[in-house]
């Protein structure tokens, strides 16, 4: 096992390669379709009105200062990137959802080698719609008044001057987040048990985080990514978490993982 703080580039290299795999490129294809329509709609819109949206965040300075707007002038256009990908990637994690939920069961089952859900069906995967929303909608909940604080604080002259660090350190911890909440979700993991989890594994939250954040930056390639971020995600959960033979909830009763497994008709 790696260094915490390098723990996760190697998820989602290894990410990667479970989404290129046959077993697993059919449940990738949908999202990634629905990723490049919504990819390109957001680019288009960007590459109309970049230049207005970076000058309105820009702060007026006084003649005597005007040098500064050189200096100034990066930094907002970091900004602007940085909100442009950040709604891109909410969005598309929003519509692609249930699929990501499904995806993140399929590649545990390979990680794991036994299958614990339930088999594929399309009945199966419209089922997943309603609670996998819910959860997103639980994200944006937890997003938007963090997002809205550092959106004012982006228009206050000179504090300014911080916010696209700030932004850069809470999209961080937002990748962590998103793309860990799938697997945690599908062992209905609550909202705030899987905050706390991912507190406790800081440092592994935030190399996975940061290594995400920073692919999802390239234009094309955070297509691919996204799959991929999913099935890291699911193998940070899996080494994370360790063996867990515990206890799986049945029909309103505690039972063991093998005696399940065993009501199941499945080989322990």
């Amino acid at each position: 096992m790696p260094a915490p703080v390098l723990s996760g580039p190697q998820y989602l290299r290894e990410g990667l390669k479970l989404v290129l795999s046959p077993s697993l490129r059919l449940f990738v294809l949908l999202p990634l379709a629905i990723n490049l329509v919504l990819f390109v709609g957001l680019i288009y819109l960007a590459g109309h009105q970049f230049s207005l949206w970076v000058d309105t965040l820009m702060p007026s300075l006084p003649d005597w200062l005007s040098f500064l707007s050189y200096v100034l002038w990066p930094i907002f256009v970091v900004l602007v990137v940085l909100m442009v990908f950040f709604t891109f990637t909410m969005l598309a994690n929003v519509i692609a959802a249930p699929f990501n939920g499904f995806l993140a069961e399929k590649v545990e089952v390979v990680v794991r080698g036994t299958d614990d859900f339930p088999a594929f069906s399309w009945g199966e995967l419209i089922a997943m719609i309603p609670r996998t929303l819910a959860r997103e909608m639980r994200k944006l909940g937890y997003f938007l008044p963090r997002a809205i604080g550092l959106f004012i604080l982006s228009f206050i002259p000179v504090v300014n001057i911080i916010a696209a660090p700030l932004w850069l350190l809470f999209g961080v911890w937002m990748m962590a987040i998103q793309y860990i909440d799938y697997p945690a979700d599908n062992h209905k993991l609550g909202w705030n048990e899987m905050l706390a989890w991912l507190r406790e594994k800081r440092w592994q939250s935030m190399s996975f985080g940061g290594i995400v954040y920073l692919v999802l930056l390239i234009p094309v390639v955070n297509i691919l990514m996204m799959p991929a971020a999913v099935a890291g995600a699911t193998l940070f959960w899996v080494r994370e978490r360790g063996p867990r033979r515990g206890l799986f909830l049945l029909d309103n009763s505690l039972i063991q993982a093998d005696d399940r497994q065993k009501i199941c008709g499945k080989d322990a």
